[in-house]
C-alpha cells in the first residue's frame, strides 16, 4: 500500500510541475511581449488559462483519492493539503496572466521608460513561481524561504514603476492613460509574486507543520474565476 501512494505523491508532484509549467509560459508570454512592444494574443493566453484550471480540477481530483483511499499519515496530510492550497494561488496566476493580457491591448504607446522595469517584474515573479513550485516537489525549505526573501524585489520594482508612472503623467498629462493600465499591468506582476510566497508558504507547512497566520497574498483578488 505505501509504495502505491508513494507512486501517486510522485504523479502530484508531476502534475504540480506541469501545472506550473503552464504559468510560466503564460508569464513568459506576456512578458515578451511587453519587450518586443507587442501585443500579445489573448486566445493563446485564454488557452493556457484553460488548461490551468483543468490540471487544478485534475490535481483536486488525485488529492480527494488520496485522502479517502490511501489512509495517509499526518506528514502526507501537509503534504496533500498544501498541494490543494497551492493550485488555487497557482489558478490565479493563470488568470493574472490572461488579465495582463486583456490590459496589453489597449496600450500602443511602446516607448514609455518604465516598461523595461515592468518585464524585470516579469521576469521575477517568473522566477518565483517556477522555485516556488521546485521546493515543493524537492521539498527544499530553504529555496521555499529564498522565495519569500525574493518578493522584496518584486515588490521594490513596483514601487519603482509606479514614481516613473506618475512622474511621466506630470510631465504630460496626456500620458495618463497608457500610464495607469501600465500600473495596472505591474499590479497584476506583484500579486504573482504574492501567490509565489504564497506557495513558498505552504511548502514550508508542509515540512514543519507551521504556516504564517496571514496569508501574503490576501489582498490579491479580481482576475477570472
Amino acid at each position: 500500500m505505501r509504495a502505491h501512494f508513494d507512486q501517486q505523491l510522485d504523479k502530484l508532484n508531476v502534475e504540480l510541475i506541469t501545472m506550473g509549467a503552464l504559468c510560466e509560459e503564460a508569464i513568459g508570454l506576456v512578458a515578451d511581449a511587453i519587450s518586443k512592444g507587442q501585443v500579445v494574443k489573448t486566445d493563446i493566453i485564454t488557452e493556457l488559462e484553460i488548461k490551468v484550471d483543468q490540471k487544478e480540477r485534475d490535481i483536486e481530483s488525485l488529492c480527494m483519492k488520496l485522502l479517502l483511499q490511501q489512509q495517509p499519515v499526518a506528514r502526507d496530510l501537509r503534504v496533500i493539503s498544501s498541494a490543494l492550497k497551492m493550485i488555487s494561488d497557482m489558478e490565479r496566476i493563470g488568470d493574472q496572466a490572461l488579465d495582463i493580457a486583456e490590459t496589453l491591448q489597449y496600450i500602443t504607446d511602446t516607448e514609455a521608460e518604465s516598461k523595461s522595469h515592468i518585464t524585470e517584474m516579469a521576469s521575477a515573479a517568473g522566477r518565483m513561481v517556477t522555485d516556488a513550485v521546485a521546493a515543493f516537489v524537492s521539498q527544499d525549505i530553504h529555496q521555499a524561504r529564498a522565495v519569500m526573501a525574493y518578493d522584496d524585489k518584486v515588490d521594490a520594482l513596483f514601487s519603482q514603476v509606479k514614481e516613473e508612472l506618475t512622474a511621466l503623467i506630470s510631465e504630460n498629462p496626456k500620458n495618463g492613460e497608457i500610464c495607469l493600465d501600465l500600473l495596472m499591468i505591474a499590479k497584476y506582476f506583484e500579486r504573482i509574486g504574492d501567490h509565489a510566497v504564497n506557495i513558498a508558504e505552504w511548502v514550508e507547512f508542509s515540512l514543519t507543520g507551521k504556516h504564517a497566520e496571514v496569508s501574503h497574498a490576501s489582498k490579491t483578488d479580481g482576475g477570472h474565476s
